[in-house]
C-alpha cells in the first residue's frame, strides 16, 4: 500500500466496503433495484454537475442517467481518502461523445450505505 497525501491510502478491489463493491456493477448493469439499495434514504449524488437527493430523485437517476449509450466500466484503482470516504476511478468505453473517459466515484458512507456519491473527471 502507498501512502498519498492528496490521494490517501492506495487499496485493491476486495478492500472496497461491500456495499461500493455491490453498488458499481450494478450500476452498469443497470439493476435498479440492487444499485438504489446501497443509498441511505437522505444520499445525495451529483453526476454531470447535477445534484439528485433523496431516494426518488436517486432512483430516476439510476434509471435515466447514461441510459442513452451503452458503455463499458473497468476499475482502474481506489483510495481510502478518510474513514468512510473512498475514490475509485473507473475506465468506461461506449458510444457516448468521447468515446472513452476516466471517471472518479467519489463515495461517503455511513453505516453501511452511501450517504453522498459524486462521479466526476
Amino acid at each position: 500500500m502507498e501512502l498519498n497525501s492528496k490521494r490517501g491510502t492506495a487499496i485493491n478491489w476486495p478492500e472496497l466496503p461491500a456495499v461500493i463493491r455491490g453498488f458499481l456493477p450494478a450500476h452498469e448493469a443497470r439493476e435498479t433495484e440492487t444499485a438504489a439499495g446501497a443509498f441511505a434514504a437522505d444520499a445525495v449524488v451529483t453526476d454531470e454537475g447535477r445534484s439528485y437527493r433523496g431516494a426518488e430523485e436517486i432512483r430516476n437517476w439510476l434509471v435515466n442517467g447514461g441510459s442513452g449509450y451503452t458503455y463499458t466500466t473497468e476499475f482502474v484503482g481506489a483510495h481510502r481518502v478518510g474513514e468512510a470516504r473512498f475514490d475509485v476511478v473507473q475506465h468506461l468505453e461506449g458510444d457516448f461523445p468521447g468515446g472513452s473517459a476516466d471517471l472518479h466515484y467519489r463515495f461517503v458512507l455511513d453505516g453501511g450505505l452511501i450517504t453522498r456519491l459524486t462521479i466526476e473527471p
